[in-house]
C-alpha cells in the first residue's frame, strides 16, 4: 500500500506544480518501483512510436544532439570574437555551453543504445553459441533498463531540488537551471525505450533465426 500511497502523493504534488511538494514526494525509495513501471509503459509506447514513425526513429535524438552541438560552437565562436575583437564578453557564454553539452551527451547516450555502439564486446559474443548470444542481449536490456531507472529517479530529484532552490544559470537574470536538467529524465525515458526496442528486435531475430550479433559502427544508422 505504501507504493500506491506514495504514487498518489506524487501525482498530487505534480498536480499542484509546487516544486517543494514535488521534491518531498520524490524522496521515498518506492520511487524506484514507480519509476520502473513508468519506464516500462513509456518505453513500450515510445518503441511503438519509433516503429510507426521512422522519421522519429532515425532523427529525433540526432537532431537534439546536432542542434546542441551547433549552439555550443556558435556561442564559443562568438565569445572569442566578442572578447578579442570587441573587448567584451557575455557573462553566460561560459555557463550555458556546459548545460548544452550535457543535453547532447544524454540524448546521445539514448541514441547509441539503439545502434549498440557502447561497450558490447561483439567480437567475443560472435564466438558464443546462439543461446549465449541471446542471453547476453537480455543482460544488456536489464543493465540498460536498470541504468535508465536509476538515472530517471535521481535526475528527477535533482530537477526538483534545483527548481525548489530557484537556481539560476550563472550570468543570466531569469534562465533556470532546471530547464536544462529536465532533459536528463527525458533522456532516461528514451534510454529505456531504446532498450525495449532492442529487446523486441532481439526476440524477433532469435525466433526467426536471423543473426543476433552485428558489428556496431560508430556514427552508423539505426
Amino acid at each position: 500500500m505504501s507504493v500506491l500511497s506514495d504514487f498518489g502523493t506524487l501525482m498530487a504534488a505534480f498536480g499542484s506544480q509546487d516544486s517543494f511538494e514535488i521534491r518531498n514526494a520524490l524522496r521515498p525509495q518506492t520511487m524506484y518501483v514507480i519509476g520502473a513501471v513508468f519506464l516500462l509503459i513509456s518505453g513500450l509506447v515510445m518503441a511503438w512510436i519509433y516503429h510507426r514513425v521512422p522519421v522519429i526513429e532515425r532523427y529525433f535524438e540526432r537532431t537534439i544532439m546536432v542542434t546542441s552541438y551547433l549552439a555550443i560552437a556558435l556561442i564559443i565562436f562568438w565569445g572569442v570574437i566578442d572578447r578579442f575583437v570587441f573587448s567584451n564578453q557575455q557573462p553566460w557564454s561560459t555557463t550555458i555551453p556546459p548545460f548544452l553539452f550535457m543535453v547532447m551527451a544524454w540524448f546521445g547516450a539514448a541514441y547509441n543504445i539503439r545502434v549498440r555502439t557502447h561497450l558490447s564486446f561483439s567480437e567475443f559474443r560472435t564466438m558464443m553459441p546462439r543461446t549465449g548470444q541471446f542471453f547476453c542481449l537480455c543482460i544488456d536490456f536489464v543493465l540498460w533498463f536498470g541504468f535508465a531507472l536509476i538515472f530517471l529517479v535521481t535526475t528527477l530529484r535533482v530537477v526538483a531540488l534545483s527548481a525548489s532552490n530557484f537556481q539560476i544559470v550563472l550570468g543570466t537574470d531569469n534562465t533556470m537551471q532546471w530547464w536544462f536538467i529536465l532533459a536528463a529524465p527525458v533522456a532516461g525515458v528514451l534510454m529505456a525505450a531504446r532498450a525495449v526496442e532492442n529487446l523486441e528486435d532481439d526476440i524477433k531475430n532469435y525466433r526467426t533465426g536471423k543473426p543476433l550479433i552485428k558489428q556496431a559502427v560508430i556514427g552508423g544508422d539505426v
